[in-house]
């Protein structure tokens, strides 16, 4: 194990998770910000395209209708998942934990069917809610996989997404497309419920969005519907990790990404 230079100390892990738990920005308010109006369209990619996710669902929340439509393109689209997600319920015994990572993990190849299908995804298994501890570990798996897929665009969540995984995952995603010399787009995912229109800790100027057609929308939204763990309440008076008001973030008509 290798702690990276991003690791987050305790005090930044802990207003990162008060940024997200607490209440977020409504979708309304991104709607009236027009953000297709504002940002460039951008074409879809050519292939093939490697898609990093920290967690299984982070992939289709964050570009499902897109690698739904690389899909119908004909383009070679290959997913990473760097953990299984199993820290999710909350504090755990190692066998719920265990027992939920497997869940997850099936979840994401229902999942990833409905939007193509896609091969089975590549699984890491690094530690949920502790990636930033295995950057370098995820940075060689990323790089490998692009090398050998030869990849011409690497799709990640953006590091500066707030949620620890997610930035690890970026950074990790960076690091090996700079390595590789693959491009990089980076996806929003808690964003959305964090930031604002016009939030300055956004790079709006390097945002653009890509627009999905109704059977891409279809497919991701089918796609969602797998990652039943996500949508179902954890336990009694305990909401989803993904109710309707967060979900209402990732079913728009165009998905975004940062260049």
């Amino acid at each position: 194990m290798t702690t990276a230079r991003g690791a987050l100390s305790a005090a930044e892990r802990e207003a990162a998770a008060a940024e997200i738990d607490g209440p977020g920005t409504d979708e309304k308010d991104w709607h009236a910000a027009r953000l297709p109006d504002r940002l460039p369209h951008l074409d879809l990619p050519e292939g093939p395209v490697v898609v990093v996710a920290a967690h299984p669902d982070d992939e289709v929340l964050g570009l499902g209708g897109t690698m739904a439509a690389l899909v119908g393109a004909g383009a070679a689209v290959h997913t990473i998942c760097l953990t299984d997600g199993e820290a999710s319920h909350g504090d755990a015994d190692t066998k719920a934990r265990d027992t939920l990572a497997a869940l997850r993990r099936r979840e994401l190849t229902a999942a990833l069917h409905e939007l193509g299908p896609l091969p089975t995804p590549l699984h890491t298994g690094f530690p949920d809610m502790a990636l930033d501890r295995y950057e370098d570990e995820a940075t060689a798996v990323i790089a490998g996989l692009l090398s050998e897929t030869d990849a011409r665009l690497c799709l990640a969540p953006w590091d500066g997404d707030l949620h620890s995984d997610h930035e690890a995952a970026g950074r990790a995603a960076r690091r090996a497309c700079r390595a590789t010399g693959t491009t990089l787009w980076s996806f929003p995912v808690w964003t959305w419920h964090w930031a604002r229109p016009d939030d300055p800790r956004v790079p709006w100027r390097r945002a653009g969005v890509l627009p999905l057609t109704p059977v891409a929308m279809g497919r991701k939204r089918a796609a969602l519907a797998r990652f039943a763990s996500q949508l179902e309440a954890r336990g009694p008076g305990v909401p989803p990790v993904l109710p309707p008001d967060e979900l209402a973030h990732h079913t728009r008509a165009f998905e975004t990404v940062i260049r």
